[in-house]
């Protein structure tokens, strides 16, 4: 491995974010700067969702939309049988800003996978389902950090998924049909427990720390050939260490 090589793998991820936030600021407008940091402040990684195996794109670019709407940065893909896809139409560029993670090895354990990392940054793991018993949206603990699991559109969520939660959640339905479309169960679970939060804490923001890793993100994203522009931050990186 050359020099140059060592020196891009050595570079402070954080320094990084810092020179990419100082190189693209001048090419992006104020009023376009003033509304990312107006959505920011709105934006929280207090509750997240994850997603098994959604196959149907309209749904699940409509979930994506749905997290934009309510002011989540996260959304975990799990992707054991399903490929994920976004429907530009219905996520309405919601996936430019939302934070996408995504858990599809080949022959992995993607759930667990999953579960493990979010459990590692503090969530607890609400599995919804409207075949067990569980607990409602007002019993959800807001106290820390929450992650809600949905599954897919045929068979919800799957028996590991089940298994593994630190909780089912239920919402009561009073019709002959055993189910809302995903879209809708997760626009609602969202609406409640995000007004929720907003009312019974008051440290859901995110820290300056995330921010100032969004906009590295964002401000990368609104530039044209990012790409080339993030080699020459880069290579002035190392050769000023």
């Amino acid at each position: 491995m050359n020099s140059k090589m060592e020196d891009k793998k050595s570079i402070d991820p954080k320094v990084l974010e810092a020179a990419k936030v100082e190189y693209f600021r001048p090419y992006i407008t104020e009023a376009k700067v003033n509304l990312l940091e107006k959505v920011m402040d709105q934006r929280t990684r207090q509750i997240t969702v994850i997603l098994e195996d959604v196959y149907k794109p309209h749904n699940a670019s409509a979930v994506f939309r749905n997290c934009d709407c309510f002011g989540l940065q996260d959304l975990h893909i799990i992707n054991n049988s399903s490929e994920y896809e976004i429907n530009p139409n219905v996520s309405k560029g919601a996936s430019n800003w939302v934070s996408m993670h995504r858990y599809e090895k080949e022959g992995a354990k993607n759930t667990a996978d999953c579960y493990a990392n979010l459990k590692a940054q503090g969530y607890t793991i609400y599995a919804t389902s409207p075949n067990v018993e569980g607990k409602t949206l007002d019993q959800v603990d807001l106290s820390g950090k929450v992650a809600i699991a949905f599954g897919n559109e045929a068979d919800g969520l799957s028996e590991e998924a089940l298994a593994s939660a630190d909780h089912h959640l239920r919402i009561p339905m009073y019709g002959f049909t055993e189910s809302f479309n995903i879209s809708v169960t997760t626009a609602l679970c969202l609406h409640h427990l995000v007004e929720r939060l907003r009312k019974e804490r008051k440290d859901w923001h995110l820290s300056e720390e995330e921010r100032q890793f969004l906009r590295s993100v964002w401000y990368t994203g609104l530039v044209r050939h990012a790409d080339l522009h993030i080699k020459r931050i880069i290579e002035e990186l190392a050769t000023a260490k």
